[in-house]
């Protein structure tokens, strides 16, 4: 063996033994330094898609959600049994899935056997697995359990035993575990578990979330000059620096971070990101986590072999959405103007500046009694302190100019027929007649604006009568328009 391979080993050997020595619990011997992303998971499915991906020696499946001695099922819920021996299991340990239900056969034994592969070798592994003991009654046989990893030639890796598991006076999933080392040259382990008490009166369990994840030193990260986790509003953000650092355990570590966008559920690399800092650039809003990753160099490339630092959060809120509505006209002496404003976002206060001439400046549409012109800015903070405003104008006039001519002449000046002071919101009905008396143009709750056309073709010079209908009390208008070609 050469060095390298021989300080490795040794490594290995140390951090084994720190956990054995330093980390054992009443629940086993589960990982205290850092782990990776779970490798295996072993839910049991749902209730809608039973997973039995394992075999059972000497145990038979049953349908029944009180399985008899000597039988196991796969369920989601189970109540009732045996006279209500049983407590009752609602759930599994998440929630919403399935469990394994044993009910132990006479004679200790294997209950639970099933082989793992693609494993990365030289690679210390925490198994866990949540158990429950279903019985009521105190004077019954305790489930006894021992958890064995095995490579597929019978090798030992390491083993654990609950000892009696205790009566409950409600159900109550609790977790046991330890950890492995695979060699360096299995990567495939056998997961087997046995039932070491015997069936007939107890000794009956629930079983849900095995596990393996890879454990390793202690990886710890935290965002430089900053507390977390972060909240800062898109337009206020900075470049933020993540680092790193990794306790004596590994002989070539190689470094990765990585981001999240779905709350930690799913991970992928930073490009470039391959050392114990990362410097984090601005970025559009969202909520992003990050963590460093880190391997032995020669499992680097392999995300099974990777443990990882605690999360990193990020949250880059958004401005309010705020629109102070469309510049508005009131005429002086004639029904009063209401602001149109819209604001969206989380939790958010808003206000009109100035208040003046304002019905009320906390309300999204105020009516405006102005006498001269205003521009009101309609402002808004989020409930995280993000700001944003937009402004509108509310132009005061005498009245309504109608002009009384235009000259459709594409020359670039009075092509159009407009009316400049009349605000759409008005909801004002405009119409022009030929001498005919044949409507040629209309418009309703927009802006006017005709070129002279009459089905899309130009009609000839002379006179019209236009007639203007107010839907808010204003007195209605009526004049002669000339069209000059």
């Amino acid at each position: 063996m050469n060095r390298v391979n021989c300080t490795h080993s040794f490594r290995l050997i140390v951090w084994a033994l720190v956990l054995f020595l330093h980390h054992y619990t009443a629940s086993g011997q589960l990982c205290t330094g850092s782990l990776g992303d779970p490798v295996v998971h072993i839910d049991f499915g749902s209730p809608s898609n039973p997973s039995t991906g394992f075999t059972a020696p000497g145990y038979t499946y049953s349908n029944s959600s009180c399985p008899n001695d000597g039988f196991y099922t796969i369920t989601g819920y189970s109540t009732g049994c045996f006279g209500t021996a049983w407590h009752t299991v609602a759930a599994d340990h998440t929630g919403g899935g399935n469990y394994m239900l044993v009910n132990a056969s006479y004679q200790p034994g294997d209950f639970f056997v099933k082989t793992v592969s693609n494993l990365c070798p030289n690679t210390t592994y925490e198994f866990s697995a949540w158990i429950m003991n279903v019985l009521i009654s105190p004077t019954g046989i305790k489930p006894d359990i021992t958890f064995r990893i095995e490579t597929p030639s019978g090798t030992l890796l390491n083993q654990y035993s609950t000892g009696g598991i205790s009566v409950t006076s409600s159900p109550r999933w609790e977790q046991y575990g330890f950890y492995f080392t695979t060699t360096a040259g299995n990567t495939d382990v056998v997961i087997r578990m046995t039932n070491n008490a015997p069936g007939g009166g107890g000794n009956d369990l629930a079983l849900d979330d095995i596990m393996f994840r890879p454990c390793g030193p202690v990886v710890t990260s935290v965002i430089q000059g900053v507390s977390l986790p972060v909240n800062v509003c898109v337009y206020e953000q900075q470049s933020y620096t993540l680092a790193g650092s990794l306790s004596p355990g590994f002989v070539n570590p190689v470094y990765q971070w990585q981001q999240s966008l779905d709350s930690g559920r799913t991970w992928t690399d930073i490009p470039g990101a391959a050392s114990a800092t990362y410097t984090r650039p601005p970025s559009g809003e969202g909520r992003f986590r990050y963590r460093l990753s880190v391997a032995e160099s020669g499992n680097a490339g392999i995300a099974s072999c990777r443990i990882a630092s605690e999360q990193l959060e990020v949250n880059i809120h958004p401005r309010p959405q705020v629109s102070a509505g469309p510049d508005k006209i009131r005429v002086a002496g004639y029904s009063d103007t209401r602001l149109t404003g819209m604001v969206s976002g989380d939790n958010v206060q808003y206000s009109w500046i100035p208040p003046d001439y304002l019905s009320s400046d906390t309300a999204l549409q105020p009516v405006v009694t102005a006498v001269t012109d205003m521009q009101y800015l309609l402002t808004a903070v989020s409930g995280v302190g993000c700001t944003n405003e937009d402004a509108v104008l509310v132009k005061v006039v005498a009245g309504v100019f109608v002009p009384s001519a235009f000259t459709p002449n594409n020359d670039g000046k009075n092509d159009r027929w407009t009316i400049p002071f009349l605000d759409p919101s008005w909801g004002a009905r405009v119409m022009v007649f030929d001498r005919a008396g044949q409507l040629v143009y209309q418009a309703r709750g927009v802006s006017v604006d005709w070129d002279g056309n009459f089905k899309g073709m130009p009609l000839d010079a002379g006179s019209f009568v236009y007639f203007i209908q107010f839907a808010d009390g204003k007195p209605d208008l009526k004049g002669t328009l000339t069209l000059i070609r």
